[in-house]
Protein backbone atom coordinates (compact mmCIF):
# COMPACT_ATOMS: atom_id res chain seq x y z
CA UNK A 1 0.00 0.00 0.00
CA UNK A 2 1.34 3.44 -0.92
CA UNK A 3 1.95 5.82 1.94
CA UNK A 4 -0.28 8.84 2.26
CA UNK A 5 1.07 12.22 1.28
CA UNK A 6 1.03 13.02 5.02
CA UNK A 7 3.38 10.16 5.92
CA UNK A 8 5.65 10.88 2.96
CA UNK A 9 5.76 14.55 3.96
CA UNK A 10 6.54 13.97 7.64
CA UNK A 11 9.27 11.49 6.78
CA UNK A 12 10.92 14.11 4.61
CA UNK A 13 10.34 16.83 7.19
CA UNK A 14 11.94 14.84 10.04
CA UNK A 15 14.84 13.93 7.75
CA UNK A 16 15.26 17.62 6.94
CA UNK A 17 15.51 18.58 10.62
CA UNK A 18 17.97 15.77 11.21
CA UNK A 19 20.06 17.08 8.32
CA UNK A 20 20.05 20.66 9.65
CA UNK A 21 21.27 19.47 13.03
CA UNK A 22 23.87 17.20 11.44
CA UNK A 23 25.22 19.95 9.23
CA UNK A 24 25.60 22.07 12.33
CA UNK A 25 27.34 19.32 14.31
CA UNK A 26 29.70 18.83 11.36
CA UNK A 27 30.77 22.48 11.59
CA UNK A 28 31.48 22.44 15.34
CA UNK A 29 34.57 21.23 17.11
CA UNK A 30 34.45 19.46 20.45
CA UNK A 31 34.96 22.61 22.50
CA UNK A 32 32.12 24.36 20.66
CA UNK A 33 29.75 21.44 21.21
CA UNK A 34 30.09 21.81 24.97
CA UNK A 35 30.20 25.62 25.14
CA UNK A 36 27.58 27.27 27.40
CA UNK A 37 26.68 30.96 27.41
CA UNK A 38 26.18 30.70 31.19
CA UNK A 39 26.27 27.93 33.78
CA UNK A 40 22.50 27.34 33.58
CA UNK A 41 22.32 27.47 29.77
CA UNK A 42 22.27 24.45 27.46
CA UNK A 43 25.18 23.59 25.22
CA UNK A 44 24.62 22.00 21.82
CA UNK A 45 25.65 18.68 23.41
CA UNK A 46 23.01 19.03 26.14
CA UNK A 47 20.32 19.87 23.59
CA UNK A 48 21.29 16.71 21.68
CA UNK A 49 21.17 14.78 24.97
CA UNK A 50 17.61 16.00 25.56
CA UNK A 51 16.54 15.19 22.00
CA UNK A 52 18.03 11.71 22.33
CA UNK A 53 16.23 11.04 25.61
CA UNK A 54 12.96 12.31 24.21
CA UNK A 55 13.33 10.29 21.01
CA UNK A 56 14.05 7.04 22.83
CA UNK A 57 11.13 7.60 25.18
CA UNK A 58 8.58 8.69 22.61
CA UNK A 59 9.41 6.32 19.77
CA UNK A 60 10.31 3.05 21.56
CA UNK A 61 7.21 0.83 21.24
CA UNK A 62 5.49 3.89 19.78
CA UNK A 63 2.10 2.29 19.13
CA UNK A 64 1.96 0.19 22.29
CA UNK A 65 3.39 2.08 25.29
CA UNK A 66 3.04 5.53 26.82
CA UNK A 67 5.54 7.90 25.22
CA UNK A 68 6.88 8.98 28.60
CA UNK A 69 8.74 5.85 29.70
CA UNK A 70 9.32 5.10 33.38
CA UNK A 71 13.04 4.63 32.62
CA UNK A 72 13.46 8.10 31.13
CA UNK A 73 15.54 10.57 33.17
CA UNK A 74 14.35 13.85 31.64
CA UNK A 75 15.96 16.05 34.29
CA UNK A 76 19.26 14.21 33.78
CA UNK A 77 19.11 15.04 30.07
CA UNK A 78 19.92 18.64 31.00
CA UNK A 79 23.10 17.73 32.88
CA UNK A 80 26.15 17.29 30.70
CA UNK A 81 26.93 13.54 30.72
CA UNK A 82 28.92 13.18 27.52
CA UNK A 83 32.47 14.37 27.03
CA UNK A 84 33.40 13.81 23.39
CA UNK A 85 32.09 14.73 19.97
CA UNK A 86 31.95 11.00 19.16
CA UNK A 87 29.53 10.42 22.07
CA UNK A 88 27.32 13.30 20.94
CA UNK A 89 27.30 11.99 17.37
CA UNK A 90 26.56 8.39 18.37
CA UNK A 91 23.56 9.43 20.47
CA UNK A 92 22.33 11.87 17.81
CA UNK A 93 22.35 9.03 15.29
CA UNK A 94 20.72 6.55 17.69
CA UNK A 95 17.80 8.88 18.39
CA UNK A 96 17.21 9.90 14.80
CA UNK A 97 17.62 6.35 13.49
CA UNK A 98 14.83 5.22 15.82
CA UNK A 99 12.51 8.07 14.77
CA UNK A 100 13.08 7.39 11.08
CA UNK A 101 12.61 3.62 11.47
CA UNK A 102 9.28 4.01 13.29
CA UNK A 103 8.06 6.54 10.73
CA UNK A 104 9.09 4.19 7.93
CA UNK A 105 7.07 1.36 9.49
CA UNK A 106 3.89 3.41 9.99
CA UNK A 107 0.99 3.01 7.59
CA UNK A 108 -2.11 5.10 6.96
CA UNK A 109 -4.17 2.68 9.07
CA UNK A 110 -2.20 3.80 12.15
CA UNK A 111 -2.83 7.54 11.82
CA UNK A 112 -6.09 7.66 13.80
CA UNK A 113 -4.99 5.12 16.43
CA UNK A 114 -4.88 6.58 19.93
CA UNK A 115 -1.54 6.48 21.74
CA UNK A 116 -0.62 8.10 25.05
CA UNK A 117 1.99 10.56 26.22
CA UNK A 118 1.85 11.01 30.00
CA UNK A 119 -1.63 9.42 29.93
CA UNK A 120 -2.97 12.00 27.47
CA UNK A 121 -4.48 10.40 24.38
CA UNK A 122 -3.19 11.55 20.99
CA UNK A 123 -3.95 10.23 17.55
CA UNK A 124 -0.76 9.00 15.92
CA UNK A 125 -1.03 12.04 13.63
CA UNK A 126 -1.18 14.37 16.65
CA UNK A 127 1.75 12.63 18.31
CA UNK A 128 3.84 12.91 15.14
CA UNK A 129 2.98 16.60 14.83
CA UNK A 130 3.81 17.17 18.50
CA UNK A 131 7.24 15.61 18.09
CA UNK A 132 7.94 17.39 14.81
CA UNK A 133 7.31 20.76 16.47
CA UNK A 134 9.48 19.78 19.44
CA UNK A 135 12.38 18.62 17.26
CA UNK A 136 12.15 21.67 14.99
CA UNK A 137 12.31 23.90 18.07
CA UNK A 138 15.46 22.25 19.41
CA UNK A 139 17.06 21.93 15.99
CA UNK A 140 16.61 25.68 15.62
CA UNK A 141 18.45 26.14 18.93
CA UNK A 142 21.29 23.92 17.73
CA UNK A 143 21.60 25.82 14.45
CA UNK A 144 21.41 29.21 16.19
CA UNK A 145 24.16 28.25 18.64
CA UNK A 146 26.24 26.81 15.80
CA UNK A 147 25.95 30.02 13.83
CA UNK A 148 27.00 32.09 16.85
CA UNK A 149 29.93 29.80 17.64
CA UNK A 150 31.23 29.67 14.06
CA UNK A 151 30.74 33.37 13.37
CA UNK A 152 32.11 34.41 9.98
CA UNK A 153 33.13 30.81 9.25
CA UNK A 154 29.53 29.54 9.46
CA UNK A 155 28.38 27.73 6.32
CA UNK A 156 24.76 28.72 5.70
CA UNK A 157 22.19 25.92 5.77
CA UNK A 158 19.62 27.83 3.76
CA UNK A 159 19.63 30.82 1.42
CA UNK A 160 22.67 32.90 2.41
CA UNK A 161 22.16 36.58 3.21
CA UNK A 162 22.00 38.72 0.12
CA UNK A 163 21.15 35.85 -2.22
CA UNK A 164 17.34 35.77 -1.95
CA UNK A 165 16.68 37.62 -5.22
CA UNK A 166 18.93 35.30 -7.23
CA UNK A 167 17.44 32.26 -5.52
CA UNK A 168 13.87 33.38 -6.23
CA UNK A 169 14.70 34.26 -9.84
CA UNK A 170 16.01 30.72 -10.36
CA UNK A 171 12.88 29.22 -8.77
CA UNK A 172 10.42 31.34 -10.75
CA UNK A 173 12.28 30.54 -13.99
CA UNK A 174 11.17 26.92 -13.54
CA UNK A 175 7.79 25.55 -14.53
CA UNK A 176 5.30 24.96 -11.73
CA UNK A 177 5.57 21.41 -10.46
CA UNK A 178 4.61 19.24 -7.51
CA UNK A 179 7.36 18.61 -5.00
CA UNK A 180 8.39 18.84 -1.39
CA UNK A 181 10.52 21.79 -0.36
CA UNK A 182 13.10 19.48 1.20
CA UNK A 183 13.77 17.72 -2.12
CA UNK A 184 16.17 20.42 -3.30
CA UNK A 185 18.20 20.20 -0.08
CA UNK A 186 18.48 16.43 -0.43
CA UNK A 187 19.56 16.81 -4.07
CA UNK A 188 22.20 19.35 -3.00
CA UNK A 189 23.52 16.91 -0.36
CA UNK A 190 23.74 14.07 -2.87
CA UNK A 191 25.28 16.21 -5.62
Amino acid sequence: MAASSYLESVRKQFSFYRSLGQKTLDQLNEEQLFWQAAADENSVAVIVQHLWGNMLSRWTNFLDEDGEKTWRDRDGEFESRWHTKAEVQAHYDEGWDLVEQVLQDLEDKHLEQIIYIRNIGHTVTEAINRQMGHYAYHTGQIVFLGKILRGAEWQSLSIPKGQSKAYNAKKFAQDKHRGHFTDEFKAKDEG
